[in-house]
């Protein structure tokens, strides 16, 4: 595994981390720029989380979470069966 396979990775078993980050750097651009360029930096802020939602392993999508009981990347535990 090479060392880009490794980011991908990690970034994207921390996507709704890096997504809030990539949230928070808008802010402080557009803060530091008086909103100048606030349409500019909007569209790079979504193009950034595009970029993290593909590294998002299968099954995470864009807004879903991963349940406090399964790890990012397993298989969801099996459910019991529906008594008649």
């Amino acid at each position: 595994m090479g060392f880009l396979d490794s980011v991908k990775k990690l970034v994207g078993q921390n996507a709704n981390k890096v997504e809030t980050a990539i949230d928070k750097v808008g802010d402080v651009v557009d803060s530091k720029t008086g909103e100048k360029y606030k349409g500019v930096v909007d569209k790079v802020q979504d193009a950034a989380k595009k970029a993290v939602d593909t590294t998002k392993p299968e099954g995470q999508l864009q807004g879903e979470q991963v349940p406090p009981t399964q790890q990012s990347g397993q298989a969801p535990p099996a459910s019991p069966p529906p008594t008649p």
